[in-house]
């Protein structure tokens, strides 16, 4: 598989903090790369490696398969574009001047990726109106667009939908799927709101405490957060016999309940629970979210839930 970055045990300190340590990822070419983790868990930091403002303590990576010591690393980089924290524009500059301007600092030979950038992004009737009065998501939607200047195969997006209202965040959801599916583009996109994540992403990666615990694709996700019917019944040690004899999918949650990978319907399994014994108490359909699953995986408390939503 190819990867547009990998790393290779990669550690940051600052003085006797450790912010990273030890991280391995792996972000394969036309994903798009959900990069999920609290409030000071790393991401932001791991980030700026990503984009070159700051340099790993310890470890390597590799960017467009470019070594992080190369000579040609520079290149690598001017194939990747970015919105770090908050959009980098000019709010007292249109939306055509802000992309000029970025034109510019590519040394670009030219501005003819301008008006195609503009459409792209929903702003091509913005005019001489200036950034400072746009709304959040056209300033959101302003930011992607300077990053996509030069044709980047990789984009970064730290918090796109932070703030946004529901239509900002369509919007910005559409842009993003729209970037991936039609040019290919392979995107991380850090997010704190964790079920329009899962709108998007095609893969993750969850990192805790500077580590990486977990990189998962988004079927695998799925599998993990299949949907079942959460039994409640008298005594589960004949629900388990019943269900193995239906030759169902099912995992014991505790003395009582069990959780059900199947279709099932009160009227189909009271009859069969009756005849052996098992009173069935109650019984409800249920579909684990990524934040659930976040939540899970880290042995989610109320600290982390706070942080995470």
């Amino acid at each position: 598989m190819e990867y547009v970055f990998k790393t290779n045990g990669i550690s940051k300190k600052y003085g006797k903090f450790t912010a990273l340590s030890d991280v391995n990822m792996e972000i394969p070419k036309g994903a798009i790369y959900g990069f999920v983790g609290k409030n000071g868990a790393g991401k932001t930091t791991l980030i700026r490696v990503m984009t070159g403002l700051q340099r790993p303590t310890d470890g390597s990576y590799e960017l467009m398969g470019k070594a992080n010591n190369d000579k040609d690393i520079a290149k690598a980089r001017r194939r990747m574009g970015a919105v770090v924290e908050s959009p980098a524009i000019y709010m007292d500059m249109s939306a055509r001047d802000n992309l000029i301007q970025q034109c510019l600092m590519l040394g670009l030979p030219d501005f003819k990726c301008v008006d195609e950038i503009l459409e792209l992004v929903g702003l091509a009737d913005t005019g001489k109106k200036k950034a400072r009065n746009f709304s959040l998501g056209m300033r959101q939607r302003l930011g992607i667009g300077v990053a996509l200047c030069g044709s980047p195969d990789f984009v970064v997006l730290d918090e796109p939908i932070n703030g946004l209202d529901p239509q900002g965040i369509i919007e910005v959801r559409e842009l993003i799927l729209k970037l991936n599916r039609e040019r290919g583009i392979t995107f991380l996109i850090s997010s704190h709101i964790l079920d329009e994540l899962a709108k998007v992403a095609t893969n993750y990666g969850f990192i805790d405490k500077g580590h990486i615990v977990r990189q998962m694709t988004s079927k695998e996700l799925a599998d993990e957060c299949r949907k079942s019917v959460r039994m409640k019944v008298s005594d589960v040690g004949i629900l388990s016999k019943i269900l193995e004899e239906k030759s169902l999918d099912y995992k014991v949650v505790d003395s009582n309940t069990a959780d059900v990978y199947a279709e099932l319907t009160f009227s189909d399994v009271a009859k069969d629970f009756e005849q052996a014994g098992c009173k069935i108490i109650n019984m409800q359909e249920r579909d684990e979210s990524l934040e659930a699953f976040y939540l899970s995986l880290l042995g989610g408390s109320e600290d982390v839930q706070k942080s995470v939503c």
